[in-house]
């Protein structure tokens, strides 16, 4: 039974059972049929049939007072009202009959209803003989053939209705009879029906639930032991239904679990020694990271002091700058006056050369004029005393041109010394023009250095303000390290407890010998990392040392420069 489905198996006893009861139906119908059929004969033709009888009975005996009745009262109204009932009496027989030859049914029957048929003829010819005398007037003869012919024709009539009465009930009895054992015989069937579906019901249930229950139990036994946590049993399928299918899939549930939980006790130890080890290099990184976060305020503390004197270098670099840019307006000022000074001393010695030029010129006018004077006096000298007065007056003409010749020769001398001094100053000048050119650009390549230096103090500035404001930000991520630092401490602490109590409870469960390996888990000494590990790590990684010095920010480069 047990290579059947559990549905087909309740299928095939709920078929059988369906066909015990439409059987059962069938028998109760069949034998209710019976009973009705016999039923039916009783009630619907027998009981008609005695009645009719008893009916046609009545009538004889009625019709036979009547008659009689006749013979003994003379009234005319009265013998009427009789001959009338005598009629409707004789009309409610015929009726009667009609009824009778249509219900009965046997050869005795209808033997017997011929029979009776004769002795109604019989009767009723004698008395309407009788009624015919009477009528006459022959009473006597009349009550000869009352007392003769018609009472003789009224027993046969009577014992022929009677005999048809008593063939009638012995057939109602019988067929009472035979409905009473139909109707046993359908308790009977019925019973029997009954009992042998129960018993195969009883049969098939038994089966059915001894072969549910069976496999059921073993499950429930597989569970209470994997519950109990032993996973080492070995569970036996014998059965093709859903029940070996539940079987099955529990050899497979407990393979699974036996191996999921042989899995989860190895990771669970390696968690547990991972979780010891975290905890540990979460102490040393707390440690670690308490004394960076020192530092990083003794840094930050010290920046700020860096801070406020590179603030004050750039305050000064930008005095500086301001008087070095004074210096050069005022050197350039200078450049110009030199210059100026320069174009006048050769206005200067432009015009002192003129000035020789004219007192050579006065010179040779003196010397002219001494010469005229000369001549003069030797043209008064021929003439004598009348060109005494002349004389005088070219002695004095040459005693003023000999005058304005050292004159001029004393002009023409301090003019020349002169001319030769501001010649001199002139060169002075130049070199001091060209001096204060090179003052000048001087000035200004020290004003363009001191603007360098105070735009690179002040770049300087912003840049250790940002080195602050960075070493301030790593000293609050710093702390905020410390205290992720303390709760991944807690953690795993926490991970660790936790750990342990997973380690315990997977050490209720039992497993088989070939369920302990380590295939398919992750070997705890790969989770272990030696303790030395943590303190030979960087503190920045390679790849991070890299992309700094690969790609250095404009404040580097303006370092470098500087």
């Amino acid at each position: 039974m047990n290579r059947f489905k559990i549905s087909s198996r309740l299928i095939v006893a709920f078929s059988i059972m369906v066909l015990l009861l439409i059987a059962l139906a069938g028998i109760g119908l069949w034998r209710s049929a019976q009973q009705r059929a016999e039923l039916t004969d009783v009630l619907q033709r027998r009981a008609v049939l005695s009645k009719s009888l008893n009916i046609v009975f009545d009538q004889v005996n009625e019709e036979a007072i009547l008659v009689r009745n006749l013979a003994l009262f003379s009234s005319s109204a009265t013998q009427q009202s009789w001959l009338e009932r005598i009629a409707a009496g004789k009309r409610q027989v015929e009726e009667q009959f009609k009824t009778i030859d249509t219900l009965v049914d046997t050869r005795e029957g209808q033997a017997m209803l011929a029979k009776m048929k004769a002795s109604r003829a019989a009767f009723v010819a004698a008395g309407d003989q009788y009624l015919a005398l009477l009528q006459q007037g022959r009473r006597d003869e009349a009550m000869v053939l009352l007392e003769d012919s018609y009472r003789t024709a009224q027993r046969a009539y009577h014992g022929d209705i009677q005999e048809e009465l008593a063939l009638q009930e012995g057939l109602a009895k019988q067929a009472g009879e035979r409905a009473e054992a139909s109707g046993a015989a359908l308790q009977r069937d019925i019973l029997i029906a009954a009992v042998v579906a129960v018993l195969a019901a009883i049969v098939l249930a038994l089966g059915i639930i001894g072969s549910i229950i069976g496999p059921l139990r073993r499950a429930v036994a597989v569970c209470e032991r994997i519950a109990g946590g032993d996973l080492s049993a070995e569970i036996e399928v014998h059965s093709q239904d859903e029940t070996g299918q539940l079987l099955r899939a529990m050899q497979q549930m407990q393979s699974s679990l036996a191996a999921t939980v042989g899995l989860v006790r190895r990771n669970a130890e390696g968690v547990a020694s991972a979780s010891v080890q975290i905890a540990s290099g979460n102490n040393d990184l707390s440690a670690r990271t308490e004394e960076q976060a020192a530092a990083l305020e003794q840094t930050a503390s010290s920046m700020e002091e860096l801070g406020s004197t590179v603030r004050q270098n750039a305050e000064h670099a930008r005095t500086a700058n301001e008087l070095a840019v004074q210096a050069s307006t005022v050197a350039a000022q200078g450049g110009e006056v030199v210059a100026e000074v320069v174009d006048t001393m050769k206005s200067i010695n432009a015009s002192s050369a003129r000035i020789a030029d004219i007192i050579s010129v006065i010179d040779g006018i003196a010397f002219q004029t001494n010469i005229l004077a000369l001549n003069a006096a030797v043209e008064a000298a021929r003439a004598g005393e009348q060109g005494r007065g002349f004389a005088v007056v070219a002695g004095e003409v040459r005693s003023l041109a000999h005058r304005s010749a050292e004159a001029a020769k004393e002009i023409k001398g301090l003019i020349t010394a002169s001319v030769e001094r501001v010649e001199q100053g002139s060169a002075l000048v130049d070199k001091a023009g060209a001096t204060m050119t090179q003052v000048v650009k001087a000035i200004r390549n020290v004003t363009d250095i001191m603007g360098e230096i105070s735009a690179a103090s002040s770049e300087q500035s912003a840049g250790v303000g940002q080195v602050g404001e960075a070493v301030t930000q790593m000293d609050q991520a710093t702390q905020q390290n410390a205290a992720l630092v303390e709760e991944m401490a807690a953690a795993a602490s926490a991970l660790n407890v936790q750990a342990g109590e997973l380690v315990k409870a997977m050490a209720v469960f039992t497993l088989g010998a070939g369920q302990s390996g380590n295939a398919a888990g992750t070997p705890v000494a790969a989770l272990r990392t030696p303790a030395h590990a943590a303190g030979k790590r960087p503190a920045t990684p390679p790849a991070r040392l890299e992309a700094a010095s690969r790609k250095p920010d404009a404040g580097a480069s303006d370092w470098e420069s500087f």
